[in-house]
C-alpha cells in the first residue's frame, strides 16, 4: 500500500500533539479528484479543533488530521469527473466542516470543492485563500449583498479573513472602513481601505459614521459596541458565529439585524475569487510559511493572534 506523509494527532491538546506520521494515500471515489498537495493554509479553526473546540464535535475523538485549505495538482480523477483532468492546478476548501485532512501530501474530495488556480497566484498564496476568502465572499456577497456606495466596517481588517474582506467589499464598490493597530494602516490603505481606525487609540464607535454593514471578526464587546454604528436598516455579521449569541440577542432588542454564519465548500465562490485575482482586485498576504513537519510551530505562531494575513504549510 502506497503511503504519504501526514500530520496527525492522537489526543486533543496544545501544538505539541501535532506529529508527522504516515497514512495510506487515498483513492478518489466517483465524482472525486485526488490532489497532490503543494501547500495547505493554516486557519484559527485548525488550532481550535486540535485543542478540542472548533469542529472537534464534528470530527469526534482523535486520531485525525486537521486542515481544509489546499493548493496543488490533480493527481487522479474518479469516474464522472468532468471539471478537471490529471495535471490541472487547483485550490479549494474540501469537506468543511467534515475532516479533509489537508495537512498531508494527498487529499481526495468532490471535484466541485475545487477550482482552477489563477495563473497569477502562487501555490502558497492559493493555499491561503479558500477558507478565509470564501468566508468573506459568502458573508459580504451572498448574505449582505454589498452594493456600490454602501459603507462597510471590517474589524480585524489586517487578519486572515479581514484583509480579503476589505478587498472584496472594495471590489463591490463599497466605502470600506477597517480597524487595526496603526502599524498595519499602510497595508490597509494599499488594499483599498478608505478609512483606517486604530482601535488602540480611539473608540471606533466614536470615530466611525453609521455603516450599512459591520463585518465583525472579533466578537464579544466589539460586537456589542458595533451596534452603535450600524444604520437602522443595516446588517451586522458576527464571526465566529458560535460566540455571537449575545450580540444577536442585543441586536434583536434594539430592532437591528445581525447574523452569524459558517462557511461552506463552494466551487463557484472559488471561481469568483479567482476572477478577482485575475482582475488584480484581490491579493493574498502570506505572513509566513512552514514546512509540513513544523505544523506545530505554525499553530504556535497563529495562536499568538498577531498574524497579518495568513500562515501556510508547504509539503
Amino acid at each position: 500500500m502506497e503511503t504519504m506523509r501526514a500530520i496527525t494527532q492522537r489526543t486533543f491538546g496544545g501544538p505539541e500533539v501535532l506529529v508527522l506520521g504516515s497514512a495510506p494515500v487515498p483513492e478518489p471515489l466517483p465524482t472525486e479528484v485526488r490532489v497532490r498537495v503543494a501547500a495547505a493554509g493554516v486557519n484559527p479553526v485548525d488550532w481550535k479543533t486540535r485543542s478540542g473546540a472548533g469542529m472537534a464535535k464534528v470530527f469526534g475523538e482523535p486520531p485525525f488530521t486537521v486542515g481544509w485549505d489546499v493548493a496543488g495538482t490533480v493527481d487522479a480523477v474518479g469516474p464522472g469527473v468532468t471539471r478537471f483532468a490529471v495535471g490541472d492546478r487547483v485550490f479549494g476548501m474540501p469537506w468543511f466542516p467534515r475532516q479533509a485532512g489537508a495537512y498531508a501530501e494527498f487529499v481526495t474530495a468532490p471535484s466541485r470543492h475545487f477550482a482552477h488556480r489563477p495563473a497569477g497566484l502562487s501555490e502558497v498564496a492559493a493555499a491561503a485563500l479558500p477558507l478565509a476568502g470564501l468566508t468573506a465572499w459568502q458573508c459580504l456577497v451572498d448574505i449582505a449583498a454589498v452594493q456600490p456606495g454602501q459603507r462597510v466596517l471590517v474589524h480585524a481588517a489586517a487578519g486572515g479573513v479581514g484583509h480579503l474582506a476589505v478587498q472584496i467589499a472594495k471590489a463591490r464598490g463599497a466605502h470600506v472602513i477597517g480597524t487595526a493597530s496603526s502599524g498595519k494602516h499602510d497595508l490597509l490603505h494599499d488594499l483599498g481601505v478608505d478609512e483606517a481606525v486604530d482601535y488602540r487609540r480611539e473608540a471606533f464607535e466614536r470615530a466611525v459614521e453609521p455603516v450599512d454593514v459591520v463585518y465583525d471578526l472579533i466578537g464579544g464587546e466589539v460586537s456589542l459596541r458595533s451596534l452603535d454604528v450600524l444604520a437602522p436598516d443595516g446588517l451586522m455579521i458576527c464571526l465566529p458565529s458560535a460566540a455571537a449569541a449575545d450580540a444577536l440577542a442585543a441586536a434583536r432588542e434594539r430592532g437591528l439585524r445581525a447574523t452569524g454564519m459558517l462557511v461552506e465548500p463552494d466551487g463557484d465562490g472559488l471561481e469568483d475569487l479567482a476572477r478577482l485575482v485575475d482582475q488584480r482586485n484581490l491579493r493574498v498576504v502570506v505572513a509566513e510559511t512552514f514546512p509540513l513537519e513544523r505544523a506545530s510551530h505554525a499553530h504556535r505562531a497563529g495562536e499568538l493572534g498577531r498574524t497579518t494575513g495568513k500562515l501556510v504549510l508547504t509539503t
